[in-house]
């Protein structure tokens, strides 16, 4: 606890500096970066210790003189520790040449500190042991992520999205303090662990209470609203920290809560299970219909939330029915797609921001042709792709595999339990069918083809602070992917306190795992032989390069190449029962027609509902009520005259 403890103190530090120096601007990105890596760096080693046995013994203090805040590691904690601290290192260096603008120098220091306590706040709340300690760090979580939304505050779209982020995770964090109260109710303590204390029909309640908070959190459908709106919004070093990190928060909060509650009912998993069907499918549909990039990766951050559910759903299910196998492939196919996530989404949003800063474009349409101006760019984004579509060899294919083990598990049971497991089977296979077919769209407009504009045209690499972070997280995704048994340990110790753990159980996970392992060093030594061969068949032959091949047309131009909607329309048109489909189109009405115009937007049904059925209906009735508001104080202390002789009785 003592390294974690100096690991905050130190990036506290890292993040004041820049407030103090920030005058000096090369001096202040410098001096930041390295003591903020410097700290990170530190509490990586302190959650690897905890892994290896060392003590973790609680740090505690009083607040305000009544509270107790409370900190504690356990191994799930140190589990969750692991990206935050991996990531956000990595963030960060990227940040010193994204952040750039020295004519900003005020807006980036401040830019720096709520980094820092951005940070801060998420290891405080995996490592909170009292309900105070885990409100306020959440509470110092959402403000910081807040203000780092609306960066370019001056811009009225991030201001938008600043405010649609503050109404989700205020509503989310409402649900949460309601699921504590309730607890306190019950137990009259302030200790998370009395949590299993609460009578048995209480907890059901309390659960699907937080659940609620903490989905929101993390991006779970419906109340995923706010991601692609903030995401696009932050700079693309915060986007990657949120979606890469900081939407785990909301996972680590359903499965400690599922610990500590320490209920084993059927209809906990079943929920959790079903949410994640729903968040999977849909994110990645929606994904396919955006051409905004950022905006596409959000809602892929939607559909990752929704596999990572579906392992803990199944592993929840698993303990529920006794099945121990189903729960621990599950349990850890979940947490470590938590891990697998905060790689390959962090990489992918970095490559995006590397995009974004040498074109000045989002929109996929106007791209194109940038592997060749942007090469590490494009090569480590196409294996984020691969990693995030659960292609073999990279990460994102173990995590999956054992959730897909997991779930075959409960293919042997009768009535409502092999319903759900053949329904999880056939979402994840929908899931990541529809995410291969998403980023080979994304590749293929974005890096490879021509270049559609002038700015994509004109691109060039970024600079080596920004592609060494890539090239890491790249590596890192083909290195857990052909030797996952270290990183499948962690997270199955990351389990331990949640379930228990058959023998049996044990044995068939590291059966599984060295299976993996073989697979996938055999699929990356075959491809390194092809690549070989390749060379060697080439070897002293002429090669010519040109243009790509126009199907016969002797000048083909770029507008002859796919656009986002022609390659993803057909597939999207398929769920229009889930999505909402506008398309605009001025036809051809004369024999001499002017430039025709066809456009199609994707609208999350989500958000249309929300703003059609409750915001516009609310803002309405306010509206009628704006003559209470008339600026005379003898009737407003006239209200609270009335309001205290109301309330009298009932004190």
């Amino acid at each position: 606890m003592e390294i974690f403890s100096l690991s905050v103190v130190v990036l506290f530090v890292g993040g004041l500096l820049p407030l103090v120096i920030f005058r000096f601007f090369r001096l202040m990105k410098a001096v930041y970066t390295t003591i903020t890596v410097v700290g990170c760096l530190l509490g990586l080693y302190g959650a690897v210790t905890i892994f290896s046995g060392a003590a973790a013994g609680p740090y505690s203090l009083h607040w305000l003189h009544f509270f107790q805040l409370r900190f504690f590691l356990d191994s799930l904690s140190a589990f969750f520790l692991v990206p935050i601290f991996g990531v956000c290192p990595l963030a960060v260096l990227y940040s010193f040449h994204y952040m750039d603008d020295s004519n900003s120098k005020i807006e980036t220091g401040v830019h720096f500190f709520f980094t820092n306590v951005l940070i801060i706040a998420m290891a405080l709340v995996v490592a909170a042991d009292t309900i105070a300690s885990f409100v306020l760090a959440w509470e110092l979580m959402s403000v910081s992520s807040f203000m780092l939304v609306i960066h370019d505050y001056q811009n009225k779209t991030s201001r938008r999205a600043g405010y649609i982020y503050l109404l989700f995770t205020q509503t989310g964090a409402a649900f949460i303090f309601a699921a504590m109260g309730l607890a306190y109710g019950y137990s009259a303590s302030f200790d998370l662990v009395a949590l299993a204390q609460l009578p048995e029909q209480i907890k059901p309640v309390v659960f699907m209470l937080a659940l609620v908070g903490f989905g929101s959190k993390a991006g779970m459908f419906p109340l995923h609203i706010w991601l692609p709106h903030a995401h696009p919004a932050a700079p693309s070093n915060i986007s990657a920290i949120m979606s890469g990190v900081m939407i785990k928060m909301g996972i680590y909060g359903i499965v400690r809560f599922y610990a500590l509650l320490g209920t084993t009912g059927t209809v906990l998993g079943q929920t959790i299970l079903l949410a994640g069907m729903v968040s999977g499918v849909l994110g990645v549909v929606y994904a396919l219909g955006k051409h905004d990039l950022k905006k596409l990766l959000a809602y892929h951050s939607v559909e990752n939330i929704g596999i990572i559910l579906i392992g803990l759903g199944i592993g929840m299910v698993g303990v529920s029915s006794g099945n121990m196998k189903m729960a621990v492939f599950g349990f850890v196919g979940g947490l470590l797609h938590v891990l697998n996530h905060a790689v390959f989404k962090s990489l992918l949003f970095l490559g995006a921001g590397a995009v974004l800063k040498k074109t000045g474009v989002n929109h996929i349409d106007q791209l194109g042709g940038l592997l060749k101006r942007m090469p590490i760019t494009g090569r480590t984004f196409m294996v984020g792709s691969v990693a995030i579509s659960g292609l073999p060899p990279f990460n994102g294919f173990v995590s999956e595999f054992l959730i897909y083990y997991g779930a075959f598990q409960g293919l042997g049971a009768a009535g409502g339990l092999f319903i759900l497991s053949m329904l999880a089977i056939l979402s994840l296979a929908v899931t990541g069918g529809l995410a291969a077919a998403c980023f080979t769209k994304v590749v293929g407009l974005v890096f490879l083809g021509e270049p559609r504009t002038g700015q994509a045209a004109s691109a060039v690499e970024t600079r080596c602070c920004a592609t060494v972070p890539m090239a890491v997280l790249a590596g890192a995704c083909v290195v857990i992917g052909i030797f996952p048994e270290p990183f499948v340990q962690v997270a199955f110790m990351g389990l331990k306190g949640l379930v228990p753990v058959s023998t049996a159980a044990a044995a068939d996970l590291v059966a599984a795992t060295a299976n993996l392992a073989l697979a996938g060093r055999l699929f990356a030594g075959l491809f390194l032989c092809c690549v070989v061969l390749r060379k060697i068949f080439y070897l002293g032959k002429k090669i010519r390069t040109g243009p790509t091949w126009g199907c016969g047309f002797t000048q083909p131009a770029a507008r002859m190449q796919y656009t986002g909607t022609s390659y993803a329309m057909s597939v999207v048109k398929f769920f229009s029962f889930f999505v909402h489909i506008r398309t605009r189109y001025s036809g051809i009405k004369r024999i001499f027609p002017d430039r025709p115009c066809y456009e199609t937007r994707v609208d999350d049904i989500a958000e249309t509902v929300l703003a059609d059925r409750i915001v516009t209906p609310m803002l309405y009735f306010l509206g009628k009520l704006r003559w209470i508001q008339h600026g005379h104080i003898q009737l407003y202390i006239g209200y609270i005259i009335v309001t205290i002789i109301v309330l009298l009785p009932f004190i």
